[in-house]
């Protein structure tokens, strides 16, 4: 059976009977390999900033924008594009979205410059915001309600985290063995998969509707001012005018997303989504963890390759122990904890586990610090906080959302990791820049960059813990089984 967009008006119990389990084992590696590639890029990037800034001549104080900027734009249209899905066809928007994304990798990896770099990093961003939800939705239209939508909805779920921590792998091996202009390139022929696959996908009906464009763009413009003034008050000074204005127009900005949003017919973020305690608490927490996780991705591999000077292959394999604690919490023990204990208890017990390894790093990291006693175990300790938190969040987050909605419930779990990234980035740069610069007055440059790091971390530490007391205070949902099976 050929699936496209001119079977958006069928009922979807229509679709299903005529779905075989082998084409829904098909459309589940379709939708889980383009979740891979566009979380990937979140990490992937990671690694090779230090060649990146080698190359393209990349000035310290803008090295971060080369992450902030995808995350900004990913987390600030994710709503839009997932509103875009319901609307217009959600297949069609996936493909769209699959092909920008492709193109903007492409681009990307053939920049001369980092102008190019950023803006190219910028458009993958809208690609993946466009995409990101429609596969989400895409899912929830694929597969029938019962055992086989929790199976996938698991995978996925498992996809989306585990591709953040196999970034670092991959792009450690890229970087080493071929370039680092090839941890974007590998987007183009896993995107040309994708859409040869994407035939197995049913894209559902249509909802009626207006696109909030208004809102879309006031929400982007307003965190974009606040990153740019983070950046800025580095190079030009905290009270320099410009800095201030950032803020100022920032702060403004939002402002008017919250009035336009109040006054829209179709808001991006309607009401009826996160009135929902339990949801609204599982996106605070998602959204602090976002900013957690990227920050101590970009701080401890500047740390590794700058101060240890690993190279971008160690540094990769440097990261197996956050890989296997993630792989040991979302395959197997955060789900047998859902079982027994509340979703609150579970995700503030993780957040907790994460914010104690970002802190063990402040206690213990110096220019000279022993991986196997300081490293491995706080990594470790990391991947199973986070697994332990991103498991039973993105659970509460998408259960009991209607198939109106799924779309927009996708898009924000989405949209908490990467604005809590682009945000947390760009405040966790600054910090390790100020410290970093008021410690070089007698001490060396390697002792002084590591204290910028432990400073951030420790920023970043407490941002996480914030996300334990959000989780206690505002989730109380107990899943049932048949919720947490699946993942």
């Amino acid at each position: 059976m050929s699936v496209n967009d001119t079977t958006q008006a069928a009922p979807q119990a229509a679709a299903m009977p005529s779905v075989t389990r082998r084409r829904l084992a098909l459309a589940l590696l379709v939708i889980a390999t383009a979740q891979l590639m566009l979380v990937l890029d979140d990490t992937i990037v990671n690694v090779a900033l230090p060649s990146m800034q080698r190359t393209l001549h990349i000035a310290t104080p803008h090295l971060n924008w080369v992450i902030s900027f995808y995350a900004l734009a990913f987390g600030g249209l994710l709503l839009a594009g997932g509103r875009a899905g319901d609307m217009f066809g959600r297949l069609r928007i996936f493909r769209v979205g699959v092909v920008v994304f492709a193109a903007a990798s492409m681009a990307g990896g053939l920049a001369r410059s980092d102008t190019v770099l950023i803006t190219a990093r910028l458009v993958q961003g809208c690609g993946a915001a466009i995409a990101a939800p429609a596969a989400l939705s895409l899912l929830a239209t694929t597969f029938p309600p019962g055992p086989a939508r929790t199976k996938a909805l698991g995978v996925y779920a498992s996809t989306a985290g585990l591709g953040s921590v196999v970034g670092l792998l991959l792009g450690g091996a890229l970087t080493t063995y071929v370039s680092w202009r090839w941890v974007l390139f590998i987007n183009v022929p896993i995107a040309v998969a994708v859409l040869a696959g994407s035939r197995m996908l049913v894209s559902g009906e249509r909802q009626p509707g207006r696109l909030d464009i208004a809102g879309a763009v006031t929400a982007t413009l307003g965190i974009g001012s606040v990153i740019y003034g983070l950046t800025r008050g580095n190079t030009n000074g905290w009270t320099d005018p410009g800095t201030l204005a950032c803020f100022a127009a920032g702060a403004a900005l939002l402002v008017v997303f919250i009035l336009v949003e109040r006054a829209a017919l179709t808001p991006l973020v309607p009401w009826r989504i996160i009135r929902d305690r339990n949801r609204a608490g599982a996106y605070v927490v998602l959204l602090l963890l976002g900013a957690g996780m990227l920050s101590m991705f970009y701080l401890l591999t500047l740390y590794m390759q700058i101060v240890r000077g690993y190279s971008a292959i160690h540094t990769g394999i440097a990261y197996l122990p956050l890989v296997a604690g993630f792989a040991l919490a979302s395959g197997g023990l955060a789900p047998r904890l859902l079982a027994a204990l509340p979703a609150r208890a579970v995700s503030a017990g993780g957040s907790i586990l994460f914010a104690g390894a970002l802190a063990w790093d402040v206690v213990a990291l110096s220019p000279t610090s022993n991986y196997f006693e300081v490293m491995l175990p706080a990594l470790f300790v990391s991947g199973v906080g986070l697994g332990s938190v991103y498991v039973p969040c993105t659970a509460v987050a998408l259960r009991g959302v209607a198939p109106a909605d799924s779309g927009i419930a996708g898009g924000l779990v989405n949209t908490g990791l990467q604005l809590g990234a682009s945000v947390g980035v760009s405040a966790m740069a600054a910090i390790a820049s100020i410290v970093t610069r008021t410690h070089l007055s007698g001490r060396s440059v390697a002792v002084a960059m590591t204290d910028g790091y432990r400073s951030a971390l420790l920023a970043g530490s407490v941002m996480v813990a914030a996300g334990a007391i959000v989780a206690l205070l505002v989730i109380n949902a107990r899943l049932r089984a048949e919720e947490v099976a699946g993942h």
